[in-house]
């Protein structure tokens, strides 16, 4: 994928900007310069310099350019697959009995749709949480096809195959995040991903010693109804490995003590909506990062199941946290009359909250004079729900979709123009998808696979899977009865 010489001045004119500033600013008919990949000026009737591409932001809205903070990018490669699925079923088809299947190719594939995918929804920035790297020779192949888009990326290196305190004590395992440490560069950070099941003996802890050990951040999918729980927070305090560049995705069925601990040593929770509404990882944890004051970012998890643009968890987000808040006050024979969280409060997750998540605060997220230039304009005179443009926080929020993302900067090159991608060979990528989908059907067989997609309804109760995360014998007995307090966080 090519995009536009960063050389040039850009200017977008005359749209209604939302530079996420502290204040919550709104300008109308305002421009935004774009000088050497950097913000140059935000105003009205910007001077600018000879030679400037201008692009025509009227009846639009200009703002920064999203970022997705916990995307499994390599199961893009099964669009829509498990659409009818459980978490249970998830753990069970790539955990259990088809991850190891995968091939470096195929993870490849995954990566490479999800990352031009993103683009084409207005994420900028999207965290590659690769939990199926078998060996390096698939984070290899991983790196690989997000570095041959344009995109901004965190690669978070993981395998459920294994143990964490396996693999990350590989050699070979390690000297690739430590070349990726040292290579890394605005377009490309590191952390390491696993997970903490809450096993008395603490087996993740080497894995923690590794990530600190290199200096990079870790990302755990935290507060995981059956799966990851309070006891692993607690692990994590007492082990010090609770810190401010810590991203804890999900955080959904967790106890005070747990927000507590996260809010008190400054990590980010990654709420994911539509994944913890449809799977089960528990209730989307809006309640408590407001009451906490927990930094949040939005996150759209994995497209075997859902969507992969921020519209769609933004748009969750506020569903989820209104009606849960409608439902308690009902319980009580209340109505709410004020609502808690707002169209700007998710539009500011999906940027600024994702930003800060993967310790870019500094310059990304905002629109402001010396940050990278990760640009977004939503607009499409052909849409009647283009206009009239009244609230654009809750345009974006409600009203805007993929299709509406008409032009994309990220780094000061236009990557999306007029609603097309630019540079694109989209036939390169069906045949790469196309091959990886028949050798998966081949490899399962024909049966298996129909079987997978379309699972059938229990005739009894199914047998609940104590633990997914399978690599220790390890059961979490908290699960079985008596959750209530855990489930609402208390």
């Amino acid at each position: 994928m090519t995009s536009t010489d960063p050389a040039r001045p850009i200017v977008l004119r005359g749209g209604t900007v939302l530079p996420m500033d502290d204040a919550g600013s709104v300008l109308v008919g305002a421009d935004v310069l774009v000088v050497d990949g950097r913000i140059a000026a935000v105003g009205t009737a910007l001077d600018v310099p000879e030679g400037t591409q201008e692009i025509d932001a009227s009846g639009g809205i200009v703002m920064p350019g999203m970022i997705d903070t916990h995307r499994h990018m390599w199961q893009t490669a099964m669009r829509g697959y498990g659409a009818d699925w459980t978490l249970t079923q998830y753990f069970v088809w790539y955990y259990l009995e088809h991850g190891k299947k995968f091939r470096p190719q195929d993870i490849a594939a995954g990566n490479r749709l999800a990352a031009i995918e993103s683009l084409d929804a207005g994420v900028t920035t999207t965290v590659d949480w690769s939990h199926n790297l078998q060996s390096v020779e698939h984070a290899e192949a991983a790196l690989d096809a997000l570095r041959s888009t344009p995109g901004r990326f965190v690669f978070a290196y993981g395998n459920i195959q294994a143990g964490p305190w396996e693999w990350t004590a590989d050699p070979a395992v390690r000297s690739f995040l430590e070349r990726l440490r040292d290579e890394r560069d605005d377009m490309m950070g590191v952390q390491i991903a696993f997970d903490v099941t809450g096993d008395p003996a603490f087996p993740e802890k080497a894995a923690f010693e590794v990530a600190r050990e290199l200096g990079l951040p870790v990302t755990t999918h935290a507060g995981v109804w059956g799966a990851t729980n309070d006891t692993g927070i607690q692990q994590m305090y007492d082990g010090g490995f609770m810190t401010p560049e810590t991203t804890y995705v999900h955080a959904s069925t967790l106890t005070r003590d747990s927000y507590q601990r996260i809010a008190a040593t400054g990590g980010s929770i990654s709420v994911a909506t539509e994944s913890e509404c449809s799977a089960g990882q528990g209730h989307a944890p809006t309640e408590q990062v407001l009451t906490y004051g927990i930094p949040v970012s939005l996150s759209m998890d994995t497209s075997v199941w859902w969507s992969g643009d921020m519209f769609s968890a933004m748009r969750a987000t506020l569903n989820a946290d209104r009606m849960s808040e409608h439902m308690d006050a009902h319980l009580k024979g209340e109505t709410i009359t004020h609502l808690r969280l707002r169209a700007r409060d998710v539009v500011q997750w999906c940027t600024r909250g994702g930003a800060h998540t993967i310790g870019r605060s500094g310059d990304l997220g905002r629109l402001e004079v010396g940050h990278e230039a990760d640009v977004v304009l939503i607009k499409n005179d052909a849409s009647p729900v283009s206009f009239p443009l009244l609230n654009p926080f809750g345009h974006v929020a409600f009203q805007a979709q993929r299709g509406d993302v008409h032009t994309v900067l990220v780094d000061g090159r236009i990557v999306k123009s007029e609603g097309k991608l630019v540079g694109v060979d989209l036939a390169a990528v069906r045949r790469e998808l196309e091959d990886t989908i028949s050798y998966l059907q081949g490899e399962i067989g024909e049966a298996e696979w129909q079987g997978g997609m379309f699972p059938e309804m229990p005739e009894a109760e199914a047998e609940i899977l104590e633990n997914p995360y399978r690599y220790s014998d390890f059961k979490d007995e908290s699960k079985r009865a008596g959750g209530e307090d855990r489930v609402l966080g208390r």
